[in-house]
């Protein structure tokens, strides 16, 4: 059950990661980063205002959504060509940037965010659920309902899903391509807010916690299929279960192993993943 829960916390980070490249074609490196960010952002509301973070959300998502709007407007859409190349560097100097950022107003030391139901829970069985992962599960398929609705019940939803198959065919057609892509970059950065708010409850982290994350969340977008919300939601469940199982009956030391290698395995037989479709060269 736990790597149930845990799949859904990391479908919740890797949403906004998908739906980037779907949108934009950019293999976004930094957000685990921007997870991050979202975790030490929910840490100030909490200590300067003793806001909760889940309540605190009304706060870090609008901003983080902001921000995310103003760095495609700077960093992103001046790349015209090579997209997908030169995003990584650029995403990823990003993320440096951030790491350096935080560690110079919070220092390396690590951190956590302190609730009183951080360990509070029930029991299933034998098992213990503390209540932080099923807010992070639950707060995950709300999300995830509203991404949903919103690309396939609403009129932008619709230019987003056409600039996901075409770039060049959507601006044809008149949908403003770069209003749609500053808009989904800043619904990934709000995502990444969600996201961080469960990971800076069940965890330390520090300015460097990133890397790990973003390994993880790219392991899972690549096995669900590029630009696929479902195909994330559907390996972030299966990688983590998959993990959670290897680390009871087998060893802790192999569940980290054995993520990556679902991931090979499915690969070999499926190269665009579970749910993508075989890449075709777009503008």
């Amino acid at each position: 059950m736990l790597g149930v829960l845990t799949g859904g916390v990391y479908a919740l980070m890797a949403s906004g990661l998908t739906l980037i490249f779907g949108v934009m074609r950019i293999i976004n490196v930094g957000q685990g980063a921007l997870v991050v960010l979202g975790a030490y952002l929910s840490l100030v509301v909490l200590r300067q205002w003793g806001i909760d973070p889940f309540l605190g959300l009304l706060i870090t998502a609008p901003t983080m959504f902001v921000l995310g709007v103003v760095i495609e407007l700077v960093f992103i859409r001046p790349l015209k060509t090579d997209r997908e190349a030169l995003s990584v560097l650029v995403t990823y100097a990003l993320a440096l940037g951030i790491e350096g950022t935080l560690g110079y107003f919070f220092t390396a030391n690590y951190q956590q965010l302190t609730v009183p139901y951080d360990t509070a829970g029930f029991a299933v069985g034998s098992l213990h659920v503390t209540y932080v992962y099923l807010f992070g599960f639950l707060l995950c398929l709300g999300i995830q309902a509203l991404l949903f609705l919103l690309l396939y019940r609403t009129r932008f939803g619709a230019s987003v899903r056409a600039t996901m198959l075409d770039r060049s065919a959507a601006r044809l057609i008149g949908i403003d391509v770069e209003r749609v892509s500053a808009i989904a970059f800043g619904i990934g950065m709000a995502t990444a807010a969600a996201g961080g708010v469960v990971f800076g409850i069940t965890a330390t982290f520090t300015p460097s916690s990133h890397y790990d994350l973003i390994s993880r969340l790219l392991a899972i977008v690549v096995l669900g299929g590029l630009g696929s919300l479902r195909g994330a939601i559907v390996a972030s469940l299966g990688m983590l279960v998959a993990e959670d199982i290897t680390s009871v009956l087998v060893s802790p030391t192999w569940a980290a192993f054995v993520f990556f290698a679902v991931l090979v395995v499915v690969l070999v037989v499926r190269p665009q993943g579970l749910y993508g479709v075989r890449l075709r060269e777009r503008a």
